[in-house]
């Protein structure tokens, strides 16, 4: 009697694993059924290409080389009733024919009557309360519109209160001359960067000079002859002319002494 029970435990793990290779075999119609470890001879296969008449769909879960054959996983899904062969739904991958296959006979169970082609109709119930899920979305919905508000909010208040900065002063007549100086002072004064050197001059001068009415060309020549204004023009020609990084014994700061403090839109 005390071995009885483990006779009748191992005949039910026996007929479970019998029920379940057939229902692997044998799945109803719509439902997924499984071949595992299916040797077959020749070059490797693969599934044919589905037409819409097909009352079967095969695919290949995994493929292992198994001598001069493979040993394969296949999983197919019927559509239609009845017994199948998964052989015509496989091809070689290098186009050569499968006709050595031998025989993979599944068999689709119907699960309606034969004549009946639409499931029973339910029975009636007591209908769900109104609300549930389109309720919860529209909860949620209403929290995070609210959130998104109340960030915004805190955004707008916060710059309300930020402290405005002050935009930065121009830089005087001196800030704007001393890059242009020093890259005299190196030989590396381009024209164009010489050109505004001197407008800036001009500029500067042309009032205390009395030379509105003349020339750019007239009133140059007038600013070199001048002892306080022409002194830092005439010294940066003499760079110009001569080797580069040889004018640094010229005190710069001194040049620009003059235009200290001074607005570049101004006349002195």
């Amino acid at each position: 009697m005390p071995a009885r029970g483990p006779v009748v435990l191992a005949v039910a793990l026996l007929l479970t694993g019998v029920a379940t290779a057939v229902e692997e075999r044998s799945p109803s119609v719509g439902m997924t059924g499984r071949l595992e470890d299916v040797v077959l001879p020749g070059p490797e296969l693969e599934p044919k290409p589905l037409a819409p008449e097909d009352p079967i769909v095969l695919r290949v879960v995994a493929c292992r080389p198994h001598g001069a054959s493979f040993r394969y996983d296949l999983e197919f899904t019927g559509l239609e009733p009845g017994p199948h062969d998964l052989r015509d739904y496989l091809r070689r991958r290098d186009g050569s024919p499968a006709a050595d296959l031998p025989p993979l006979a599944v068999d689709v169970r119907q699960v309606l009557p034969p004549d009946q082609v639409q499931p029973h109709p339910l029975p009636a119930g007591a209908l769900p309360r109104v609300g549930g899920y389109r309720a919860t979305l529209i909860a949620v919905g209403a929290l995070w519109a609210a959130g998104v508000v109340g960030l915004l909010l805190v955004g707008r208040s916060r710059r309300r209160r930020a402290i405005p900065v002050a935009p930065a002063p121009p830089p005087t007549l001196q800030e704007r001359l001393r890059p242009l100086v020093d890259r005299a002072v190196q030989g590396e004064l381009a024209p164009r960067e010489q050109a505004e050197l001197e407008l800036l001059l001009l500029d500067a001068w042309r009032a205390r000079l009395g030379l509105e009415a003349l020339s750019r060309g007239e009133a140059l020549a007038r600013l070199r002859a001048h002892p306080e204004a022409g002194s830092l023009l005439r010294q940066v020609e003499a760079w110009l002319h001569q080797p580069p990084g040889r004018g640094g014994a010229v005190d710069v700061a001194a040049l620009l002494a003059p235009y200290a403090g001074q607005d570049a839109a101004e006349r002195p």
